[in-house]
């Protein structure tokens, strides 16, 4: 069923994109609304409401965990339907929520429910194609979904302008209802019958058993994780920081959607590239550039007041730029092993990256309070670990003749 010299389907593209968006859409339009939200429910700490995206990331790493092994044994589509239930009525639940605590309940509920469809989105694409060419469709996947980013925080913007903050989350139970739809009617079952594996607790120690004997599943996992981490910061701080530090509450929206087109750009490159130079020298290069960049700005404006606009979005859209040459390919590099597990393969990865990613996030944030210096602090180091990972778990040489930037 895997091919590697097909080329992609349009809309199967579009639906797994689709499929992937509606998590970007449910964290990134409510990012203007946080303050909203917060006088709404009582909360009125900007760091603690940094959670409100933060603990969306618990549920997403805590779903795939169970909802990846469910699918090797039930089928793909069964788990992406039962994830779509979950997170409407977890959305119900933040809509009617008095305080900040069964609001974050509610985050969490829809990031859990979220899970199904951005893990099993994962393993189709791993049931289909394979290779070079899964780095070229999941760069493609990836340059299509972040399309939502971008223009997410407008949406929401006008939306919170219009209805109000419960308007945004009435919008997310609408684009998940018609993506339901559309996967129910145009996406066929990619699990081969015979690869069916009955479900037991037991799947997750074999699982992990056979992961640990890919060293370089391994070290891209941990790689994914600290990168996400990093970005997390960015993520659940830029309300904050374009907002509240730089005085931008009516522009946040267009800044946060230029910066989201700067990894656009990066991850279509990455797709039309990845055949010539292959997934493992363009993200490690990516890497090295990212962690100089990242250090870089934390050696010049240490002990400094924050840099103008121009400077601090210059410093963030090379960063930007190069994570869309690391995502997808570690994402590909860590699954192409795994393959005969796809899906509780795609589980334990995502679970333990994700997980780590949540820590990270919480940490470096806590100091962003005055000054966006830890960020960029916080990127350098979890980019330096990622460099320094990849070098030592690396299973082929880099750039040393030209059939390496084939593989």
């Amino acid at each position: 069923m895997q091919n590697e010299q097909v080329k992609p389907n349009f809309e199967f593209v579009a639906l797994m994109a689709s499929l992937m968006s509606i998590v970007a859409l449910t964290i990134d339009a409510i990012l203007p609304a946080i303050a909203d939200i917060g006088i709404a429910i009582n909360s009125l700490d900007p760091t603690r409401n940094q959670l409100l995206v933060t603990m969306i990331f618990l549920g997403l790493g805590v779903g795939q965990l169970f909802f990846g092994p469910l699918s090797d044994s039930l089928g793909r589509k069964p788990i992406v339907y039962f994830g779509f239930i979950i997170f409407l009525m977890a959305s119900v639940v933040c809509l009617f929520a008095p305080n900040l605590e069964i609001m974050l309940v509610g985050r969490v509920l829809q990031g859990v429910g979220l899970s199904a469809p951005r893990t099993i989105s994962i393993s189709i694409i791993r049931d289909t194609y394979r290779g070079d060419y899964m780095a070229k469709i999941m760069s493609f996947v990836t340059a299509f979904f972040i399309l939502v980013p971008i223009v997410a925080p407008a949406i929401g913007k006008a939306i919170l302008d219009i209805m109000g903050w419960q308007g945004i989350f009435y919008i997310q139970l609408f684009f998940a209802l018609v993506v339901g739809i559309w996967f129910w009617k145009r996406q066929e079952e990619t699990l081969n019958p015979d690869f069916k594996v009955p479900f037991s607790f037991g799947v997750f120690i074999k699982g992990t058993k056979e992961i640990l004997k890919y060293k370089e599943t391994v070290s891209c996992t941990f790689i994914s994780g600290l990168i996400t981490g990093s970005f997390l910061v960015y993520l659940s701080s830029a309300q904050h920081v374009f907002e509240e530090l730089y005085g931008l509450t009516e522009t946040f929206p267009y800044i946060f959607a230029g910066l989201a087109f700067s990894v656009g750009i990066s991850t279509l490159l990455n797709g039309t590239l990845v055949l010539r130079f292959g997934m493992r020298n363009l993200s490690f290069l990516a890497l090295v550039i990212f962690t100089v960049i990242a250090l870089g700005y934390s050696l010049i404006f240490w002990n400094s007041e924050d840099p103008n606009l121009i400077i601090l979005l210059t410093f963030l859209s090379l960063l930007f730029l190069c994570l869309g040459f690391i995502w997808g390919n570690m994402r590909s590099i860590a699954m192409e092993p795994i393959g005969h597990i796809a899906g509780i393969g795609a589980a334990i990865t995502g679970f333990i990256s994700t997980i780590l990613s949540i820590p990270i996030s919480i940490f470096v944030g806590s100091f962003i309070e005055n000054s966006v210096w830890a960020l960029f602090a916080g990127l350098g180091v979890c980019g330096l670990l990622s460099v320094l990972l990849f070098l030592a778990f690396k299973t082929r040489p880099l750039f040393a003749n030209n059939h390496a930037f084939t593989n």
